[in-house]
């Protein structure tokens, strides 16, 4: 049998779908990928597969965000900093997406856990 496996790209806070607690492990980390204030929503905590689609959806915002930042910043900021603090910035964010697209696997993964889909390791 191969229970408590997880995939490549699986969130170190979360342990692996079917180990015990594993749920718990994925609302915590999944609300602290959301907005404070998702903490006050009951519903949220109570159908983590519903957290897990409202996670998504911010990490996707996050990315659209960084994207945004990438095309925007030379220009946004051009009379207003340096040229290096520009350069700067645009780094930023390009740690940014790259950070978001590791995040953005990481929340799919646990959806499709929470959704019932199990992960078997390759050999």
């Amino acid at each position: 049998m191969f229970a408590q496996s997880a995939p490549p790209g699986w969130p170190r806070q979360v342990r692996p779908p079917d180990a015990p607690d594993w749920e718990r492990t994925a609302v915590n980390w999944l609300l602290d990928l959301c907005p404070p204030g998702f903490r006050h929503y009951p519903g949220l905590r109570r159908h983590p597969v519903v957290l897990a689609r409202f996670a998504v959806l911010q990490v996707e915002a996050g990315q659209t965000a960084a994207r945004r930042g990438l095309r925007d910043t030379r220009i946004d900021l051009a009379d207003v900093a340096s040229a290096a603090v520009v350069e700067a910035a645009v780094q930023t964010w390009q740690i940014e997406e790259a950070r978001l697209a590791g995040v953005r696997r990481e929340v799919g993964l646990v959806e499709e856990a929470l959704r019932g889909r199990r992960f078997r390791p390759r050999l």
